[in-house]
């Protein structure tokens, strides 16, 4: 890479060493299948604002997100689950993100990210140079809800270098690997946001969908942490695995949850999976029961009979935009060790195609990361 001299962002900060002008990045270049997904090494490495940091990306996880925003599932237009399109893209999908407004094109993705701060904005404190961070991937305004995505409204962590509002780029004191890092951020923020909202409790009896899978497996390990019952639902042959993070029993993901629960037999559960099995969850609540929800990966479109809604005073959540005791709260528990990574593979950023195809095989347990 071709060195350029030492940018405004990094004036003042002692022994700073000149950034690069480009770097390798991942840029999605329209919704479709994975020729949308091009490695370029002559990406303008970003500067920062008053108030942002830049981060040298050491590691970045693979989501279903990115899979969603690729191939358009987050438009409205469709309903289709996620694997139907996911290497060709979903016929009339509209240019929308997670925030629902239009989404913009080229755009680097990735919403999990462990990297070191290697400049700063004017605004912001010179000593967080050299930082080891992971980045809160829910970028919210003071208003709440108005929020915008790392790797979705803003570039993300599928390059060398990225653009981050200094106060979403948490320091972190950890023995663990980059790599194991960059598991966290996004499943395990959205699994604990899951079981803040839905105020799981010591002694509550829980059911996790989808709890191979990235959010799902920080969610068995999340609910156990709190002192819940943890009943995980994944394929036959992880279910050892899963049973080591923390579940107390573990179920076949076709399960008859009716005929094994029966009506009124669970306090909680957290889903990520949607689709048909959304009505059986609710009739499994006892009265008074919460639902968590953070992903549809099994389809977006379901049966809701409104009696059992209401004639059993149910509580529906849906989970996406993170209060602010969330990451931090999560930053603890990582520094703490109550927490481990679950990493199931690991890919150069070169070879996200591979990465993401294996990530849709959805024959693993926990995270796919990347590294820079």
């Amino acid at each position: 890479m071709v060195s350029q001299p030492v940018p405004r962002d990094l004036i003042g900060v002692t022994g700073a060493r000149p950034l690069p002008a480009t770097m390798r990045a991942v840029v999605l270049t329209g919704h479709g299948g994975y020729e949308r997904l091009e490695l370029r090494h002559d990406v303008p490495v970003p500067h920062c604002g008053p108030d942002d940091v830049l981060i040298r990306v050491a590691a970045a996880g693979v989501n279903n997100t990115d899979i969603n925003t690729r191939i358009g599932w987050y438009s409205k237009a469709v309903a289709a689950p996620t694997e139907s399109g996911a290497a060709t893209g979903l016929a009339g999908a509209k240019d929308d993100g997670w925030s629902g407004t239009p989404f913009h094109v080229p755009r680097i993705q990735g919403a999990d990210a462990c990297g070191y701060i290697v400049a700063v904005g004017q605004n912001i404190d010179a000593k967080r140079v050299g930082e080891r961070v992971l980045v809160e991937p829910v970028f919210r305004t003071d208003a709440g809800f108005d929020v915008q995505y790392f790797g979705s409204e803003v570039d993300g962590a599928f390059a060398e270098y990225a653009r981050v509002p200094a106060r979403f780029a948490h320091a972190i004191t950890s023995a663990l690997s980059d790599v194991d890092l960059a598991s966290f951020p996004c499943a395990y923020s959205a699994a604990e946001n899951m079981l803040t909202r839905i105020s799981l409790g010591q002694g509550d009896r829980v059911l996790v969908t989808g709890a191979s899978g990235g959010v799902g497996s920080a969610a068995v390990q999340l609910a156990k942490r709190r002192g819940a019952e943890v009943i995980a639902m994944v394929g036959g042959e992880k279910a050892s695995t899963v049973k080591a993070l923390g579940a107390d029993h573990v179920i076949d993901r076709d399960a008859d949850i009716d005929r094994i629960f029966g009506a009124s037999s669970l306090d909680a559960a957290v889903d990520c999976v949607g689709g048909p099995r959304f009505g059986s969850i609710l009739n499994c609540l006892k009265p008074g029961g919460r639902y968590g929800i953070a992903g549809a990966i099994s389809g977006p479109m379901v049966d809701l009979d409104l009696r059992t809604l209401y004639l059993k005073d149910l509580q529906l959540f849906g989970c996406t935009v993170l209060t602010p005791e969330i990451f931090p709260n999560l930053i603890h528990a990582i520094e703490q060790s109550e927490i481990k990574p679950c990493i199931a593979a690991t890919y150069d950023l070169a070879d996200i195609v591979e990465a993401q195809t294996t990530f849709l095989s959805k024959r693993h347990v926990g995270k796919i990361v990347l590294t820079l």
